[in-house]
């Protein structure tokens, strides 16, 4: 290592790393997802329970390239934005799916993708400012959606006798909606703190004011 490069500091990790191509593969799960979940009306149980494995891996892949990411130290500002989409994207697909076969109210898939699409909308534009992480309250809202999204692709309301099942699924599903909205207010309130004290801003602020002394 030559004294240049010592002075750089150490190298950022390339993003053609293993956790990166675990989220890219999620992403090539979503149509493969949305075909099996959507067959036949949405109704025949291979295809459901198809759905449901596909959806069980995508979600297993979203843990394992983290803790890969991490313990590999391969977090790349790629995977940093990457993954979460990659999330939305098989969540998105799912509760759309749900809405039309008339599983989940369109008014609570309309709801939680407004919030998802924004989230990453604001992510990109400030993302000039610095990259946002998934916090403790998205990880939980991540996993409230997953496990109401994974009972509901389950053809629980098929089940003979008392659907206590469905009525806990739809329950969850409730709590999911309530940390949704209340984590896209969060995000709201960090995006605005991130571009207001961001190494850009202070730049632009102290040009400003060097431009204002002259």
């Amino acid at each position: 290592m030559t004294s240049d490069q010592r002075a750089a500091g150490p190298r950022a990790p390339s993003a053609w790393n293993l956790p990166n191509y675990l989220t890219v593969f999620r992403f090539a799960l979503v149509p493969v997802f949305g075909w099996l979940l959507l067959a036949e009306g949405g109704h025949v149980w291979g295809y459901r329970l198809a759905a449901l494995a596909v959806f069980g891996v995508a979600m297993v892949t979203d843990s394992i390239d983290g803790d890969l990411a991490r313990r590999r130290k391969q977090v790349t500002d790629f995977g940093k934005v990457a993954d979460p989409i990659a999330d939305k994207a098989m969540l998105g697909m799912a509760l759309i799916g749900l809405s039309v076969i008339g599983i989940v109210p369109w008014w609570v898939t309309a709801v939680i993708l407004v919030r998802e699409v924004g989230v990453t909308v604001m992510r990109f534009v400030v993302i000039r400012h610095g990259v946002m992480p998934a916090g403790r309250g998205g990880k939980l809202k991540t996993a409230l959606q997953t496990v109401a999204v994974g009972a509901l692709i389950f053809p629980l309301e098929s089940l003979p006798g008392d659907p206590i099942w469905l009525t806990a699924a739809y329950i969850v599903l409730a709590a999911a909606l309530v940390v949704t909205v209340a984590t896209g207010v969060d995000y709201l309130i960090k995006a605005r703190r991130l571009r207001a004290t961001s190494a850009r801003t202070a730049a632009r602020k102290a040009a400003r004011q060097a431009a204002r002394d002259q």
